[in-house]
């Protein structure tokens, strides 16, 4: 079963398949998020502009690495994220080649190859990072009424492999990896967004999923998942409101244990979008669990999406 990198993008819509990975020290992370139709992309919102909502999603791809460090750990953390046209783009049912860069499955586990030039200061980041599954999920789960945006959490649970070049570095860990995909732009629908994923030990995870829709109406998700491929839901835990981030971007959570509930690390934080690591109780098992708001409000502001070109510089017509 592969991540069904081949799947038709319709024009102005988006998919992307998302990785993450904690190491077992702690003290490193490291995101991948392979995009088609880059749903934060400054070039690809004016081409809808101009084509009244429509656009080639194929013309706006991007491979976002981000590597990061506890403060104070060398090598230092790194990010990138080049947009290229559709002339870098080459996929398959289980290959996606975004410019130098791609992910592909092998039957086993998910091979990403990283050769990109990081922003804003110009050094390189390549390595390859293999993601084995404890389980592969077949299940989408629609995040709207109409269904028109999906969420596909492929490997709840896994164990990653990061061997880098540049910088030079190695480390195992946990990991996880899901996909999105959508027949329009997340903001027509959606106005913010919590999500939080945790490994519990014993190979098991949970995932919390908590959406906030443009027509007033809300969605969450509880869902806990094992090595055999279940998946159950559970009570969503009373919801957490952890300090905001320096770019005043609120966040919240939900936590077995309210109190003791904290940000351990801010990993990312920009106008419309945070991901941090926390530390928190879920199913009864204190974790620490990757975590990220987004706020479509604020990332549809002229003035949000005139200082992205800075961090996502395009290549290609």
């Amino acid at each position: 079963m592969s991540p069904a990198f081949h799947g038709e993008v319709p024009p102005g819509g988006y998919a992307w398949w998302y990785l993450d990975a904690l190491s077992d020290d702690g003290r490193y992370g490291l995101t991948v998020i392979a995009f088609i139709g880059s749903v934060f992309s400054p070039y690809y919102a004016s081409a809808r502009r101009r084509g009244h909502g429509l656009a080639d999603p194929l013309n706006h791809c991007a491979m976002n690495v981000a590597l990061y460090a506890l403060p104070g750990t060398k090598p230092r953390g790194r990010w990138a994220m080049t947009e290229r046209g559709r002339s870098a783009v080459d996929r398959s049912a289980s290959n996606l080649s975004i410019g130098p860069s791609s992910m592909a499955w092998d039957g086993e586990a998910l091979v990403v190859t990283i050769d990109e030039t990081t922003v804003p200061w110009r050094t390189r980041l390549s390595g390859r990072v293999r993601l084995w599954p404890d389980t592969l999920m077949r299940q989408s789960h629609p995040l709207d009424a109409q269904g028109l945006h999906l969420w596909r959490p492929i490997a709840p649970c896994a164990r990653v492999e990061a061997q880098f070049s540049d910088p030079g570095l190695q480390w195992r860990g946990t990991g996880y990896l899901d996909s999105n995909r959508g027949q329009r732009p997340l903001e027509q629908d959606f106005t913010n967004w919590s999500w939080s994923r945790a490994a519990l030990g014993q190979r098991r995870s949970a995932v919390l999923y908590d959406v906030r829709r443009r027509d007033g109406s809300e969605l969450s998700l509880a869902l806990a998942f094992d090595t055999q491929g279940g998946c159950r839901s559970f009570a969503p835990p009373p919801v957490v409101t952890l300090p905001a981030t320096g770019w005043r971007m609120r966040r919240d959570t939900r936590s077995d244990a309210p109190v003791s509930t904290r940000v351990e690390q801010t990993l990312e934080d920009a106008p419309f979008y945070s991901r941090s690591v926390l530390r928190t109780q879920l199913l009864g098992t204190s974790v620490p669990a990757i975590h990220e708001s987004l706020s479509l409000q604020r990332w549809v502001r002229p003035v949000v999406q005139a200082m992205l070109p800075f961090r996502m510089p395009r290549r290609g017509s």
